[in-house]
């Protein structure tokens, strides 16, 4: 919203689509920036009610609310100045419209139109996360006396949606993914990143964490938004990836891992991650690596 309050002179005048309106809270800022028309596109029936609320506020001669798939629907115009969107999903791809956005722009933005927001990057840090993982992962040995742990795997491979601890982050983050907007493609959003993890105290690692920032390069003064652990809470909150392993680390030692993200077959909206770890020590005993299959889903 901030994109939109302080930069009303970008979109004085403009065409404005906003894919997966919602309530069209974002249409409406965008009406009130002095937009000359906004689009709001939603399959979901609480487009009906945007639309009183459009209504309520005063704004129907400037929002028009259509309900559709943005592939299905024909928009009243034939170009759009700028796409605003509230696209992302938990780990950025979960469940995210992105795919959507893309087909907005291919298919209505007008050359040199602008996308609020054009940039998102993906980071992952280790985490030392001992009792969490002892409450989720070891539950499983002894569950009213009975050894549950064939079950264990199932509890690893799904990712932990919650707010994580700065003061738990044992390694420096880094960036796995970053999408320009304007040139990113679908094929994009499957992707297979090595990357390293630099411990910065000695710790345990328990498990990895990741989360995204949001860039707006287009604005007078870029803005940019992060739902790491290290700002303020949003709904996307983090995601917590449990390990196999312990690993016992010591400041200034690194772990080389590996990335494998893509849309699952059956439902493209969830995703298949797969995560490999490698770290190396002259201490043999600390040494450890494996390999970790998670689904969002």
């Amino acid at each position: 919203m901030n994109s939109i309050v302080q930069n009303k002179h970008i979109f004085k005048d403009k065409v404005v689509l906003d894919v997966g309106c919602g309530t069209a809270i974002l249409s409406m800022f965008a009406a009130k920036a002095g937009a000359k028309q906004v689009i709001g596109v939603d399959m979901s029936t609480i487009i009906f009610k945007a639309r009183e609320i459009v209504a309520a506020n005063g704004l129907s001669d400037k929002v028009t609310l259509i309900q559709g798939k943005m592939e299905e629907i024909v928009l009243p115009v034939e170009k759009v100045d700028i796409i605003i969107s509230e696209w992302m999903g938990y780990f950025l791809l979960y469940e995210s419209m992105l795919d959507t956005v893309l087909y907005a722009r291919d298919k209505y933005l007008a050359k040199d139109g602008l996308i609020f927001p054009d940039k998102a990057t993906i980071f992952f840090a280790g985490i030392e996360d001992g009792d969490y993982k002892e409450e989720k992962i070891g539950f499983w040995d002894n569950v009213y006396g009975f050894d549950y742990t064939p079950l264990k795997e199932t509890a690893l491979s799904e990712p932990l949606v919650d707010t994580v601890d700065i003061k738990t982050v044992v390694t420096d983050p880094t960036p796995v993914l970053t999408l320009d907007l304007y040139t990113c493609t679908t094929a994009d959003l499957a992707f297979n990143t090595p990357f390293t993890l630099s411990v910065k105290r000695d710790d345990f690692i328990h498990a990895f964490v990741s989360w995204f920032d949001i860039d707006f390069t287009a604005c007078h003064k870029p803005i940019r938004f992060s739902t790491g652990p290290h700002t303020k809470y949003t709904h996307w909150k983090q995601t917590v990836f449990y390990l196999k392993d312990v690993l016992t680390v010591q400041n200034g030692e690194e772990v080389q891992c590996n990335v494998k993200v893509k849309p699952n077959e059956k439902n493209r909206r969830d995703l298949d991650i797969d995560i490999a770890y490698n770290f190396k020590t002259d201490d043999e005993i600390r040494s450890a690596q494996g390999e970790c299959d998670y689904r969002m889903c």
